[in-house]
């Protein structure tokens, strides 16, 4: 009889976590590596909302809390909502979670039987699936590629759907991508949504403040407000807040499963941390005024990496709307060799390559579902994504025919 799970043969390891943990060893080892591969801002957590935890802790706010979160954040959440995106939830139709991976998994676990399809654009973050197959789910994968901008058309969202769909899982700005959708692209999706009512909409929000230009964001149940019943809206502090290591998502749903995701989250881990909750009322209620400056900082960064990536050999990089990723095609480099002779036959050679000629450490798309690409964090500074792109164009350079 086999000790581990069945679960877990259904599963693969983070490949962003495994990428960011080879570079840390090989600078561990005195390496000169330049990791792009970590979706967490460089920024450090905004002192108001490190202040607002420092009085959390002298005012003994250190014991457990309610599941689903403090009163007083579960209110600023509410409050949130209704704000920034004309969406009612009571403050009872809130969860707090630790962090936003814990609050989509919960949902799952709440809803999925056996055989139940969930319809996963891709590319997609690299623990959707994973959710998924955990929870006995099956991943439904529909292909949005470089000529659709990294979009799902409402045309290839009605082909997946089937009598089995229950979630679409719908994630803007993306992660890996950085593509966000407008509300014509929003409104197109919810009006085939409208007409299949057995399918339920999880969104993940976790990069709404980070948008460019003068795109406008927008969450399905706001575009499509009938879709209102059968939608949890999820988000969190961790990528506008540069609170990453704070632990804090959070969701807004229909009372009947928020209350499911309560019942999951008390035999699992009970409430978040007190302290980060805290801090969380203080990010969601306080001032909001460093979220437009790092944004600016964001989009100079993004038109850098674009900038020099279009200037690489054999590299195709589009212009993301928002997060902090960019998603090029390595697909012109497919079949060329390195000065060693080794063949570049996928990205995953490409980045393996790459890693050990130039020590620059990037995510290959096909860990996304999508290749041949690859995801580059620009979350870190100019003169660090100023030289990892000199080395990217310096190694494209070198392949040969």
């Amino acid at each position: 009889m086999a000790f581990l799970a069945e679960a877990l043969d259904r599963v693969k390891p983070s490949a962003t976590i495994a990428v960011t943990q080879k570079a840390r060893e090989l600078k561990a080892k005195g390496r000169d590596v330049i990791g792009l591969g970590a979706g967490e801002p460089d920024f450090d957590t905004p002192d108001n909302i490190k202040q607002a935890a420092i009085e959390a802790i002298e005012r003994g706010e250190t014991k457990y809390t309610p599941i689903s979160g403090i009163p007083q954040l579960r209110e600023a959440i509410s409050a949130k909502f209704k704000r920034e995106n004309n969406l009612d939830y009571k403050p009872e139709q809130t969860i707090v979670g630790t962090g936003g991976k814990q609050v989509l998994f919960n949902a799952f676990m709440a809803t999925l039987n056996p055989g139940d399809e969930v319809i996963i654009p891709a590319p997609y973050w690299v623990s959707y699936p994973e959710m998924v197959a955990i929870c006995n789910g099956k991943s439904v994968f529909v292909e949005a590629g470089i000529e659709t901008n990294f979009k799902l058309t409402a045309e290839a969202l009605k082909r997946a759907i089937t009598p089995r769909t229950k979630w679409f899982l719908f994630n803007s700005p993306s992660n890996p991508t950085g593509a966000a959708y407008t509300r014509d692209e929003v409104k197109a999706l919810t009006d085939v949504l409208v007409r299949h009512p057995q399918v339920w909409v999880m969104t993940d929000d976790m990069y709404e403040h980070l948008v460019y230009g003068d795109f406008t964001f927008v969450t399905p149940a706001e575009v499509e407000p009938s879709l209102y019943d059968r939608t949890i809206t999820i988000n969190g502090v961790s990528k506008a807040y540069a609170m990453t290591g704070w632990r804090i998502g959070y969701a807004g749903g229909p009372l009947n499963l928020i209350k499911a995701m309560d019942m999951i989250q008390g035999q699992q881990t009970s409430g978040a941390c007190s302290i980060a909750q805290w801090a969380a009322v203080e990010a969601l209620s306080g001032t909001q005024d460093f979220i437009p400056r790092n944004r600016e900082i964001f989009q100079g960064r993004r038109d850098l990496v674009v900038s020099m990536l279009n200037q690489a050999n054999g590299i195709k990089c589009p212009t993301p709307e928002g997060a902090f990723y960019v998603y090029p095609s390595c697909e012109g480099l497919i079949g060329r060799k390195t000065e060693a002779g080794k063949v570049i036959e996928s990205d995953v050679d490409f980045v393996t390559e790459l890693l050990e000629a130039e020590g620059v450490a990037v995510v290959q798309g096909s860990a996304f579902g999508l290749g041949p690409n690859f995801r580059i964090s620009y979350a870190t500074s100019d003169a660090l994504l100023e030289e990892a792109c000199a080395r990217i164009q310096r190694f494209c350079a070198s392949l040969k025919n």
